[in-house]
């Protein structure tokens, strides 16, 4: 079952107001401090050193407590992320488990239905038949020729989304992707996102269009998302990248941020390209994760 993205919001959220909270609570924790050491004359003497010692000490613990508070917040924030994520991969293979179950079950059916056409001597309305059902057949071959079966998951979900809100969905994979040194759930984040934002690009374009391309050589992996939607203004080129920038609204504009972020940590990066035409984004990492690339092959 979907987990809503409304209950992930609200999560980040309550995280980052308990963060917020506890760097107020430093902020009071200090100027308390200060105004202690800087003393009045009623803080002067033996009792008086004493109970400003008391509140230093006091004003220390607030500020640990708050600080600890703020690191775990901002690791509930990336948890929340990566149990999003996760959720989505084992969706996605869900949707595939059940999608070969019925084109076995499929399959099955149209042997008995050419082999009952053949039978009776209708070659001509055999070879029709076949020719109808290939298409569809082959829609699916083309989704599972990596090595990884939560991207293979992933890439039918999406082309099945895209599918039914009237997005042509092409995948060109030119690499078996096997021994990535990003965790599978990972690149299926960073693969969702980008088709995410992609399909939402082409809201209102006439016969929307998705290029999806997987790559890889000597030196690593990379991918390649492209759409036929407008151009990205060049004004927020440079922010797109950026913790919370959206032009969709509140509780949006993590995703490329997480995409980046995910890519980096693994020596490698994503560019976008955007023209009258199309929106590129090109991604490459490393095979060995850590060792940066120079910069992002072209995904022709």
């Amino acid at each position: 079952m979907k987990r809503p993205r409304t209950t992930y919001v609200q999560s980040r959220k309550a995280a980052m107001f308990a963060a917020a909270v506890n760097i107020l609570e430093i902020l009071a924790a200090l100027g308390l401090t200060v105004t202690v050491l800087t003393g009045s004359s009623a803080l002067m003497g033996r009792s008086g050193s004493i109970a400003r010692t008391a509140v230093v000490f006091l004003a220390l613990i607030v500020i640990l407590g708050a600080v600890v508070d703020i690191r775990e917040a901002i690791s509930a924030i990336r948890v929340h992320a990566d149990v999003n994520s996760l959720d989505e991969t084992v969706q996605a293979m869900t949707l595939q488990n059940r999608q070969l179950r019925v084109q076995r079950h499929d399959f099955l059916n149209h042997l008995q239905v050419v082999y009952s056409l053949m039978e009776m001597g209708e070659y001509d309305e055999a070879m029709g038949y076949i020719s109808r059902v290939y298409g569809d057949i082959r829609s699916v071959g083309k989704n599972l020729k990596t090595a990884s079966a939560p991207v293979n998951a992933l890439l039918m979900a999406k082309t099945q989304e895209c599918r039914e809100r009237g997005i042509q969905m092409e995948t060109e994979v030119r690499a078996r992707w096997e021994d990535l040194p990003i965790a599978d759930w990972e690149i299926c984040r960073c693969l969702g996102n980008l088709i995410d934002n992609a399909r939402d690009a082409l809201k209102d374009t006439k016969h929307p269009r998705i290029w999806v391309t997987l790559t890889e050589d000597v030196k690593g992996y990379g991918f390649q998302i492209r759409n036929n939607g407008p151009r990205i203004p060049e004004n927020v080129m440079e922010s797109i990248f950026e913790a919370g920038f959206s032009l969709k609204g509140e509780g949006r504009g993590m995703g490329l941020y997480i995409t980046r972020q995910t890519l980096r940590e693994a020596g490698g990066d994503i560019r976008v390209e955007s023209g009258d035409r199309s929106t590129a984004f090109i991604a490459h990492f490393p095979r060995n994760a850590g060792k940066a690339e120079e910069a992002p092959p072209e995904a022709k």
